[in-house]
Order: C-alpha cells, then sequence, then structure tokens
C-alpha cells in the first residue's frame, strides 16, 4: 500500500463511509485530472461519471477557470464580508441575479402575453405559481455549500414569516425521502430514514408529503403495459392532490406552512426521482394559494444538469429563495449562494435597535477566489458552443443508457438532462428491490471501477452526471461499463 493510502488509513474519516469496510483495502488515491479524465497515485486513469459528487462542470483543469482564481490569487486571496465588500463578489451576485431573471422572462416569454399598463410595458401579475415582475429574485446571500445554502433559505423563510404574519406556529413541508443538507435545520427537512434517523432528538419537525416516484406509484401509475418498453399509464396526478391536502390539514390544524421545500425536475440523494411534467407547477400554485414560499434546493440540478441553466425553468416558475452550490464554481471551491426576493430582503431593514439584521453568516462568506472561479464557470456556461454541446450530450446519453433495458436487473432508467439514475431490482416484472446488505449498488460501482470507470451509487441505484467535458466516445464508455458491471454483478443473484 503507498505511503498516501496509508496515511489516509490511518488518520481520514471518510463522509458517509463505513469506515470498517473502508479500511480493509487500499483506496484509490486520485493526485490529478484533466477534462473528465481522472489519474490515481499510480498513473491509472478514469472517467470522473459523477463529475466529483456532482460538483464538476466544465471538466478538471479548465484552463480559463485556473487562469480565473490564479488571476485572483495575484490580489487576495479571502478578506472578510462582514462588514466589508469585494469586487468579485460583488460582480458574480449581480451575474446571479441576471442569471435568474433571464431564466424567468425566458419562461415568462412562453406564456399568454399579459395586458399592458399606461406605459405600454406588460402589468406585473401572479397567477398561482407562475411568476412575474412581483416576486423577482433581487439579493444574494452567500455561504460554503449546499447545506448552508439551505439553512439560510430555511432561517430567512421563518424569520420572513414572523415579521409578515406575526409570531404564530409555522410548518414546513418537504418531500417524501428527501436531502438537502447535514446541518441541523438542512436535516429536519429531510426525510431519509437512513441518514436522519439518528440525529431524530435534535431536529425540529417537519412534515412531508409523497415524492412523485413514478418507478413505484403506489396509484399503479407505473405498472407496465408493454413489457419490452416500460411504457406508463397516463398520469392523473393524485400525488399533486396530497400535496394540497397537506397544506389543508396544516392550515385546519393552526399550523399554516411557511414554505413548501422543493429540489426541482429531479430528487437526487432520493435516488436520481425525476418529477413528472407539470408537478412542480401546481404544487408551486397550491403553495402560493396558502400563502407559503417556495424554496428551489437547486444545489445539485442548477447550472444546466437538468437542461435549462435553473431546473425551475422547466415547469416556469421562479422560486422565492433557491438554494446553489456544487456547480456553482465550476467544482474547484467550496461555494454557495441562497438567492431571495426584495420582499424578503425588505422584512430584515430597519433601525439597528429593531434587532432586525440577519443574524448568521460564515468565515469564507464571499471568498474572492471561489467567486472568480464562479465568474469564469458562468461564462463558459452560457458560450453558445457549450449549450449546443450539452444538448447534444444529453441526447447521445439517451441512446447510450437504452442498451441497458437488455439487462433484467434493470428495473427503471430515469434522465433528466446530463442526469441519470439507474435503478437495479431482484426482477424488473416485479421491481422487487436488492436488499441494502447485498451491497449491489456499491459492488456494481468497484466493478465499474476496474473498467476505469468511478461512480457512486445512491443505494441501489446507480448514477451517471459527466462534466460537460466529456466527450461522445468517453460517455459511451461510461455506459458500457455500466452494462458490463451490472451483469457481472447481478448474474449471481
Amino acid at each position: 500500500m503507498n505511503r498516501i493510502a496509508e496515511l489516509d488509513h490511518q488518520f481520514v474519516w471518510h463522509p458517509f463511509t463505513q469506515m470498517r469496510d473502508w479500511l480493509k483495502y487500499e483506496p484509490i488515491v486520485i493526485v490529478s485530472g484533466r477534462g473528465s479524465v481522472l489519474e490515481d497515485i499510480h498513473g491509472r486513469q478514469y472517467l470522473d461519471a459523477n463529475s466529483s459528487i456532482w460538483t464538476n462542470l466544465h471538466g478538471h483543469a479548465h484552463p480559463e477557470i485556473n487562469a480565473a482564481i490564479s488571476a485572483q490569487l495575484a490580489k487576495i486571496s479571502h478578506s472578510s464580508h462582514l462588514g466589508l465588500a469585494s469586487e468579485p463578489a460583488s460582480i458574480l451576485a449581480k451575474e446571479l441575479i441576471d442569471l435568474a431573471r433571464a431564466s424567468a422572462e425566458e419562461s415568462e416569454a412562453r406564456r399568454e402575453p399579459r395586458p399592458t399598463g399606461r406605459d405600454g410595458r406588460p402589468e406585473a401579475v401572479t397567477t398561482g405559481g407562475r411568476e412575474t415582475s412581483t416576486r423577482r429574485l433581487a439579493k444574494v446571500f452567500y455561504s460554503d455549500d449546499g447545506s448552508t445554502a439551505m439553512e439560510v433559505a430555511l432561517k430567512l423563510a421563518f424569520q420572513h414569516d414572523q415579521r409578515t404574519k406575526g409570531k404564530r406556529p409555522v410548518s414546513f413541508i418537504s418531500m417524501d425521502q428527501a436531502y438537502h443538507g447535514d446541518t441541523i435545520g438542512a436535516v429536519s427537512l429531510g426525510h431519509i430514514e437512513t441518514f436522519h434517523a439518528a440525529y431524530g432528538p435534535l431536529l425540529f419537525s417537519s412534515e412531508k408529503v409523497m415524492s412523485p416516484y413514478c418507478y413505484r406509484c403506489p396509484f399503479n401509475r407505473a405498472k407496465p403495459e408493454r413489457a419490452d418498453a416500460r411504457v406508463y399509464r397516463q398520469c392523473e396526478f393524485e400525488c399533486v392532490g396530497k400535496v394540497e391536502e397537506k397544506f389543508a390539514e396544516l392550515h385546519g390544524a393552526g399550523r399554516p406552512c411557511a414554505a413548501l421545500v422543493v429540489e426541482p425536475a429531479m430528487q437526487g440523494a432520493a435516488g436520481m426521482i425525476p418529477q413528472p411534467e407539470g408537478w412542480l407547477r401546481r404544487a408551486a400554485e397550491i403553495a402560493r394559494g396558502f400563502g407559503a414560499l417556495l424554496i428551489a434546493d437547486e444545489v445539485m440540478t442548477a447550472f444546466g444538469r437538468t437542461g435549462p441553466i435553473f431546473a425551475c425553468e422547466r415547469e416556469e416558475v421562479s422560486p422565492d429563495l433557491l438554494a446553489m452550490a456544487k456547480g456553482l464554481t465550476g467544482g474547484y471551491l467550496p461555494m454557495a449562494a441562497t438567492l431571495t426576493t426584495g420582499e424578503i430582503f425588505d422584512a430584515f431593514l430597519g433601525e439597528y435597535s429593531e434587532l432586525k439584521t440577519f443574524f448568521h453568516g460564515h468565515s469564507y462568506t464571499g471568498n474572492q477566489l471561489g467567486a472568480s472561479a464562479a465568474l469564469a464557470s458562468l461564462k463558459l456556461l452560457r458560450e453558445p458552443a457549450a449549450e449546443l454541446h450539452r444538448r447534444a450530450l444529453e441526447t447521445a446519453m439517451t441512446k447510450e443508457l437504452s442498451a441497458l433495458w437488455d439487462l433484467s436487473a434493470v428495473g427503471d432508467i430515469r434522465q433528466a438532462g446530463l442526469v441519470a439514475g439507474i435503478e437495479l431490482v431482484r426482477d424488473w416484472h416485479t421491481r422487487e428491490p436488492f436488499r441494502l446488505d447485498e451491497r449491489v449498488g456499491i459492488r456494481v460501482c468497484e466493478a465499474m471501477a476496474r473498467r476505469g470507470v468511478l461512480t457512486r451509487p445512491v443505494g441501489n441505484v446507480i448514477v451517471l452526471m459527466p462534466p460537460y467535458s466529456t466527450t461522445p466516445d468517453q460517455l459511451q464508455q461510461m455506459a458500457r461499463a455500466v452494462y458490463d458491471a451490472v451483469d457481472e454483478v447481478t448474474r449471481s443473484q
């Protein structure tokens, strides 16, 4: 075993890892990366098939992001954002708000024309979950990662409710199998028993509504009509009705909902569960109808992962609070942001003695290196050629993954943009899952690593989320590795 692996075994505690298992084997020690390729300490190369846990956008060692960080290093690496401002963080805030507004305006342009006022401009109206200029993202609060971005959103939503509607008991609603981070507030919004049950005594209570998990629909909408094509019956959105029932239940019990918390388009840690078209828009309309805010956790889904720059754009919905991290800096540095509306911002304005200040912050808030990397990443993201490449890669991914339907252990293939989850089951006819202790997902990923492709499962769901630098040939190699590894591991099950 090499010296670095020995040091790791001796001193490091890894996240979401059973360390007894970890200490049995020599770990893969990554020492370099370029584009979509990682290299270990022995010189072996691997394709980064999950973008280094969903963070890397444009590939490793991208020259433009490297140059932006180097240029900032020549000036200053960090100065406090508490009582001071900085150039890159200020410019980035404007860029993020402009990006969010452009996304909202693009969605708005696809709707029916609105009546114009005396000045000839469209009137500002709000209908259900459909957003206009009365509810626009306007301010950016920086933090460190996805958990802290969600913690910020949660605290802002709670205090906004208390200040605008009076001190009252309120609830938060999130999805079954939701995961919104590992800080205590974010964990309180989560509903994955494996991750969250141990912390029950530390958490505040939050409500959950059923996730639109179409493959395992309790209303039997997911029953295959043709065995060879997995064609599903027409959805009638009974799951949306459950959302409305929960809001009404809480309202009637005197515990109105302050905010509905959603990962738009796809729930990541739940097992890459996509929402059917129309679900988010309908859920948002219900939330707004009951006077609740909408918090969009776009930590994983933002920056083109699911197609548009922000996943909310798929449903023509603009949230009141939007959390982003992971891909914000292109996968280079830990940085997060929570975008919110002017209305929420105004609720925290007042005289110093009124104590309306938002008492929350982080030492590295607005870090200049992270902001510089993010600005370079956004520039790359908006290049027309880059957008065309992402679309072509999405089409290629759909085509490559279609071959997996030949495997009897593949129960479902779920894709939104360049995010895909392949759910493995004992028998696709019955959708019977493998037991957790069989470690099927882990074993498949280990077999993929032996074939030069790295990813990490969510239970028995194999995740593919390649960087945008991935070539069609590399994508084909990733899909082939999934096929061969699933075949190898499940053949004897």
